[in-house]
């Protein structure tokens, strides 16, 4: 694929970059069946939060394009090959994966409408509504502001310029593949659809992996790719599930129990390796020091913030507490990693535990000093649930950076869940 020559000639005024409903990331859709099912009046308010506030996307993205994109997307529903795909593909080992009654549902949803506002040098995105459609626009939203972001400095670029700098990160991706070769029982996946540098990239990245690395790639956890590719779609939960439903929570009782009710329901539902616990949402240690005994039998946990090896360790600990062999364990890392600590985490736990990677922003985004002004890097941009029946949220991660939530909520929380000090780390992406 000749992808500067795509993106040169690509410059008309309304070129769609989300392009199908199922161009999301797996757990997206594995979730939406779960509220679907348990919580089917819930009202959530998703809001757009730019973590990097020196990056003006306000006075880089045109108002009236990022219009026209989200516009297009509330046009886009199922075709029929994808509802094939989601009816009778073999997702994880099980056949019928998406029961029928969802099924029905998403055959005939829209995406909602959504809220736009600019606010100095930023925009305001929000999106209310019931919990099943308004989660929905998290993953094609951020795509959509990632990849305006680069159209806007790719636009100002010639054809040979553009040759060079594809040519550069592809040679980069390449490198970095050749080094994860050397690690024979390695297992790693792509997570980078939030905030890929575009989607031709992004499916670009998983082809490269695939001859790169053979079976040591697992899959992606983009839908629309893993379909056109035939690899796996990857993913199980994310903390969008506690969040809300600790905000649904009446009392500090109930909110302390509200995490592992979550769960308890995902069990009722699935099995095998989609029982994978994310405990940092209030605090990895807490979460697992009161966790009923039944998790312990879960088949892993992914680390997702906070120091991948102190989590790790800990997550290690408590298996042996709990009588169990780590060895039979899964760990899957997915925050912030590149090669080197890729490379780093893997030969440290590979003979202690099962090791997976979910491998994000620095596979499907990496074009740090590729470009004048270094305008292509990656920034941490989220689009979280912020408010469930007029409640506000929280999230307290095991790092302070990535914490989120009024001040008066944050100290309820951490009192409530025993949250003690933490370590700052930085937030790359």
């Amino acid at each position: 694929m000749d992808i500067a020559t795509r993106v040169y000639n690509h410059r008309w005024k309304m070129d769609p970059i989300v392009r199908s409903l199922i161009d999301t990331d797996f757990y997206k859709l594995l979730m939406c069946q779960s509220v679907f099912t348990n919580h089917p009046h819930t009202q959530v308010t998703f809001s757009l939060i730019n973590r990097a506030a020196h990056i003006p996307l306000a006075r880089l993205i045109d108002e009236g394009e990022l219009r026209e994109q989200l516009d297009h997307i509330r046009t886009l529903g199922l075709s029929r090959g994808e509802s094939t795909f989601l009816r009778g593909n073999m997702f994880y080992g099980k056949r019928q994966m998406f029961r029928p009654d969802f099924m029905e549902w998403f055959e005939g949803f829209r995406l909602p409408p959504y809220h736009l506002e600019r606010v100095g040098d930023q925009y305001e995105l929000t999106f209310e509504g019931t919990w099943s459609e308004v989660m929905l626009w998290e993953i094609p939203a951020l795509a959509v502001l990632m990849e305006l972001r680069s159209r806007a400095v790719l636009g100002q670029m010639k054809r040979f310029e553009l040759q060079v700098l594809y040519a550069r990160a592809m040679t980069r991706l390449w490198e970095k593949i050749a080094r994860l070769q050397r690690h024979e029982t390695l297992r790693i996946a792509d997570f980078g659809t939030r905030r890929r540098h575009s989607f031709l990239w992004q499916d670009w990245c998983v082809q490269a992996m695939m001859e790169g690395l053979g079976t040591r790639f697992a899959g992606t956890s983009n839908c629309l790719i893993a379909m056109r590719r035939e690899v796996e779609a990857i993913g199980t939960n994310a903390h969008e599930l506690p969040m809300v439903c600790a905000a649904l929570a009446k009392d500090d009782d109930a909110l302390a129990r509200a995490p592992y009710q979550v769960l308890a329901d995902w069990q009722a539902e699935h099995s095998g390796n989609l029982r994978i616990i994310l405990p940092d949402t209030y605090g990895t240690a807490g979460f697992l020091e009161r966790a009923p005994d039944w998790l312990s039998d879960w088949t892993g946990i992914r680390i997702d913030s906070g120091d991948p090896v102190a989590g790790a360790e800990t997550a290690i600990r408590w298996w042996q507490d709990r009588g169990q062999d780590p060895r039979e364990k899964l760990i899957i890392f997915s925050d912030g990693l590149d090669v080197g600590l890729i490379e780093e985490l893997h030969t440290r736990f590979a003979a202690r535990v099962k090791v997976s990677f979910g491998w994000g922003t620095l596979l499907t985004n990496d074009f740090r000093g590729l470009a004048e002004n270094d305008g292509l890097a990656p920034f941490s941009l989220v689009c979280k649930a912020a408010a469930a029946n007029g409640h506000p949220t929280v999230k307290l991660s095991d790092n302070p950076n990535k914490a989120m939530g009024p001040a008066d909520e944050i100290a309820r929380y951490k009192r409530v869940f025993g949250l003690g000090a933490q370590t700052a780390q930085p937030v790359i992406v």
